[in-house]
């Protein structure tokens, strides 16, 4: 009898090894491709993955190659291309772990030569210089109160919504040392003129009056259904809270069930960022362990999932390595673990203080962080905590 997966085209030899038997897989007929992966067929159903399987040979035509890129497998045909991620036995004989994108895959026409946190940073101390000048130059007291207010506000909307702490500590300095220059001007008071009430000192005093209500808003909300019972903090030493709090301080708000989850990093010497490229054990948070907060029975477990080189993210499972409990009343999630370090499986009890894991950079994550949520029926709730107390915002040492 003729075998289909003896025929598949070839994958790029530039490729990850999974590239080759994802190829086979796609291009053999549905009885071979439950053969090639029959725990994904058992997870979603042999039925299921065959549309699944179907719907991206609609994208991509045949037949495919798979080829690697920044942004993770590439499969690609006549028609298109698609992201996927595999994840095959040692022998590379049985795909273990499969995701396929839903649309198609468009590469980016450019990447941004500088990360992000560089993009801000730049734009932060720049901002900074131009109210140096402002004050400085001011002609009289109330131009010069204008200048200071707008700087203000400027300063509260980056504490709020920039958390600075997780910036290395030479740019934070820098900007800083702006600032004292700036409010240095104000020995030129005494010898300026009161001047009048403008509409700039208006203006000013009006929108700092509006970022500090809308930081401290944000800093406060809550969604008003919490944890059943108080969790215990599932990190040791000092952290920092990267994602949390309402809109604006927190990305997560928009979906639904993670829109209390926390991002947690752990502050080095030099600040948690790093530029691209960097090793993962540059960061103080990689490896750092991960305990539970809540006696529950572990729902998922995963550990095989590569770690992300930092400031790169190819497309993996959303949550990476992670592990599920649930505690009878909602499923709280820790997600982005090392790969290797998670210690349980799904059926097993754990208590709070059990080590779970260690944090790493695996799934949708930029660098070496902790995502923490609790949800109940698709709900996110608001966290409480046995050993810290207070809101859970953007830019809270914990």
């Amino acid at each position: 009898m003729h075998d289909p997966t003896s025929e598949a085209s070839p994958s790029s030899p530039a490729a990850p090894p999974e590239a080759d038997i994802l190829v086979r897989f796609l291009m053999a007929d549905p009885a071979g491709r439950v053969r090639l992966a029959p725990d994904v067929a058992e997870a979603v159903g042999a039925s299921r993955m065959e549309e699944i399987v179907e719907a991206t040979l609609a994208r991509t035509g045949t037949p495919v190659t798979v080829t690697d890129s920044p942004d993770g497998l590439i499969v690609t045909g006549p028609q298109g291309s698609v992201r996927a991620w595999a994840h095959q036995t040692p022998d590379g004989e049985k795909i273990t772990g499969l995701l396929l994108e839903g649309v198609r895959y468009e590469p980016p026409a450019r990447r941004s030569p500088l990360p992000l946190p560089a993009t801000w940073l730049t734009l932060v101390l720049l901002v900074t210089l131009w109210n140096v000048f402002t004050l400085w130059t001011a002609t009289d007291r109330s131009s010069w109160c204008a200048g200071l207010a707008t700087l203000a506000a400027f300063f509260v909307f980056v504490e709020g919504c920039g958390a600075p702490a997780q910036q290395p500590r030479l740019h934070r300095r820098t900007v800083e040392a702006a600032a004292l220059t700036a409010l240095a001007s104000a020995y030129r008071l005494p010898a300026l003129p009161a001047g009048h009430l403008t509409m700039a000192l208006a203006v000013s005093l009006a929108v700092l009056a509006g970022v500090v209500f809308l930081v401290a808003r944000a800093r406060l909300h809550h969604w008003r259904t919490p944890v059943s019972q108080p969790l215990l903090f599932p990190l040791e030493g000092t952290w920092y809270v990267i994602q949390g709090g309402g809109r604006p301080l927190n990305h997560h708000a928009r979906v639904p069930e993670q829109r209390a989850a926390l991002d947690l990093v752990s502050l080095g010497p030099h600040g948690t960022r790093t530029r691209p490229g960097r090793d993962l054990t540059d960061y103080a948070a990689y490896g750092r362990p991960v305990r539970s907060p809540c006696r529950g029975r572990v729902i998922s477990a995963a550990t095989t999932i590569a770690d992300q080189r930092p400031g790169e993210i190819r497309y993996q499972p959303l949550y990476g390595n992670h592990v599920f409990l649930d505690t009878g009343h909602e499923i709280v999630k820790l997600a982005h673990l090392r790969q290797g370090s998670v210690t349980v499986r799904p059926g097993d009890t754990v208590e709070p203080g059990d080590l779970l894991g260690e944090v790493g950079n695996s799934g949708n994550s930029s660098e070496p962080h902790l995502h923490f949520h609790a949800e109940r029926d698709g709900v996110g709730l608001d966290l409480r905590f046995t050993d810290v107390g207070g809101r859970m915002y953007r830019g809270r040492t914990i």
